[in-house]
Formats: C-alpha cells, sequence, structure tokens
C-alpha cells in the first residue's frame, strides 16, 4: 500500500512512510473483534468528530453529562459506537471508568472497545502527521474482506486498569512478542488485543523513538534531539490535558 504526500515538499524518512503504510493495510484488514470494514468506518467517522456540533458544545460543559443531544455522525456506524468514538476523540481528559463500563453494558465488548481505542489512536497519528507537515488527510484505504480472528489473550484481566490487560508474566505464546524492550504500562493498555497493541506502538515508534533508545536521555536518534523530542512530548500532553 503505497503512501504519499503530493502537497508536501519535504523530504519524510523511509522507515516513517514504511510505518504508515503497514498501519493502513492493517487498518484495512479484519481484525480481532471488527472487520475490515468496520474499521476503515471508525477512522472515517473519528475525522468526522471535527465537523460535529454537540462535540463542541459539549467539551464545553461543565460536564459532559449535563447536556443531552446527538453525535453528526458520518457513516453507519451503531449510535453507542458514534458515541465511543467522538467522546474518544473530542474529550477523553474526561472519561471515566463508569463511561467504560457503560460502553460495556451496551453491547460493546471489552475487546471491541480496546480495539477501537487503538484505531482512534493510530489513525489520528496518522493525521496529525499529515496535517503537521500541512497535508490534507491521506485517504482512507477500501477495507479487506474476511472475518475477525476473535482471539482472547488468555491471560489479560482487569485489575490495574479499566480494561483488562495482559502482565507480562501472562503472556502466552500465542500471545506473540507483546513487549519488545520495555513493558511499561502505557505498553500495557492495548494488550488484551494484541495485534491492535503491535499496530499502535508499529507506528507510534518510528514517530517517536524505538523501546530500546527511550531510557537513553543522552542519546540524539533522530534530527532534533532527545531534549527537543521530550519538550514537544510534554507541550503537546499539556496542551491535550494528559497526566500520563
Amino acid at each position: 500500500m503505497t503512501i504519499n504526500y503530493p502537497q508536501s515538499d519535504l523530504s519524510i524518512r523511509d522507515d516513517l512512510i514504511g510505518a504508515q503504510a503497514r498501519f493502513w493495510e492493517h487498518l484495512a484488514a479484519p481484525g480481532t473483534w471488527l472487520s475490515g470494514a468496520e474499521r476503515i468506518a471508525i477512522a472515517a467517522e473519528a475525522r468526522g468528530v471535527r465537523n460535529c456540533d454537540f462535540c463542541k458544545i459539549q467539551k464545553d460543559a461543565l460536564s459532559p453529562n449535563s447536556i443531552q443531544d446527538t453525535h453528526q455522525s458520518s457513516t453507519d456506524l451503531a449510535p453507542n459506537m458514534v458515541e465511543v468514538i467522538h467522546r474518544i476523540v473530542s474529550d477523553p481528559g474526561r472519561l471515566t471508568e463508569a463511561w467504560v463500563r457503560g460502553v460495556v453494558d451496551s453491547g460493546i465488548s471489552d475487546g471491541a472497545y480496546v480495539e477501537t481505542v487503538g484505531l482512534i489512536a493510530t489513525a489520528m497519528v496518522m493525521d496529525t502527521f499529515a496535517a503537521g507537515i500541512g497535508h490534507d488527510d491521506v485517504p482512507l484505504p477500501a477495507p479487506a474482506a474476511g472475518e475477525p480472528s476473535r482471539y482472547t489473550s488468555s491471560g489479560a484481566k482487569r485489575a490495574a486498569a479499566w480494561v483488562p490487560i495482559t502482565e507480562p508474566e501472562d503472556i502466552t505464546e500465542e500471545d506473540g512478542d507483546l513487549y519488545p524492550g520495555r513493558s511499561a504500562y502505557i505498553q500495557r493498555a492495548l494488550s488484551s488485543v494484541p495485534d491492535t497493541k503491535r499496530g499502535y506502538w508499529d507506528l507510534a515508534v518510528a514517530n517517536y523513538l524505538p523501546a530500546e533508545h527511550m531510557p537513553n536521555f543522552d542519546t540524539d536518534f533522530r534530527a532534533i534531539s532527545r531534549n527537543q523530542i521530550e519538550l514537544i512530548a510534554a507541550r503537546t500532553s499539556a496542551l491535550h490535558g494528559c497526566a500520563y
């Protein structure tokens, strides 16, 4: 799958383009709990949040639950899935464990929720990159045929997080390589759906740093220094209300 940016004259690293192409293929393919068509629709709906008036009103409200209305959807996804996507994209800092449990009670399984979160996060990496270089969104790929695998990590359990995660000591051979290099909790977040976890980190590493370089603050791995990278990361986190 080819990724290019004809509106930009910037030189983009080959490994970054390769990671983006791999994610586009990953997004289009049947997942663990979602079909290829559902996965593409989730990415399209995430883009559509930009034009949702209710999301803007809800985000400005003292409490997101204080007003009731309907999201402006750009797909035919079910209303409960539309709610999940819009809230994650527009107002993630005010999500609660009770809200997540309500999502599951509405009929979206823990696994489907984790897969959805991972796809939204990774698709937004793609779209933010394009915006950052002054380019339009890369067209979404066509969905591939096939059925979801419905694989459940047998070691996944709900204890340290709002959703089940697979701790390093609970990994099975069927899970594959879940934690190459590091197993900090940010790496465990999507671990109950291993393919989603790997899809996210493949692109995240290309945009940030390989796991083995993360603890080495005196090593400059990219074109800008590590101090510059962390300053940008900290400022972006602050602007997004990320307390991690």
